[in-house]
């Protein structure tokens, strides 16, 4: 069985068509491609590791007295989004992203 997997993952990472699809993944070696790689995966990171606490009292208090509904949608991804913290996994592949970008 394991034999058989191995196979297949080696015929999956040998088609040309995976070959492209990567190559269409990987950001590009300009200010835009580094740029975006930081400020869409590690900037948030960062916040949420510094202020993710204050951020998140900050939505909990506006949702007490949200007048409308898109200031109380607003608020509840607010606290959604840094209600647990800092995430590893976007870390983790903002500088995979990063490694690849340079390799």
């Amino acid at each position: 069985m394991r034999h058989k997997i191995k196979a297949k993952a080696q015929e999956i990472a040998q088609n040309p068509n995976t070959q492209k699809a990567l190559r269409s993944m990987k950001p590009q070696k300009n200010f835009w491609g580094i740029g975006g790689v930081i400020l869409f995966f590690i900037v948030p990171e960062i916040i949420a590791y510094m202020w993710g606490a204050d951020i998140t009292a900050y939505a909990t208090n506006g949702l007490l007295s949200a007048p409308d509904f898109l200031e109380e949608k607003y608020y509840e991804l607010l606290v959604m989004l840094f209600e647990e913290g800092m995430s590893y996994l976007n870390l983790a592949i903002g500088i995979a992203l990063l490694v690849w970008l340079f390799f």
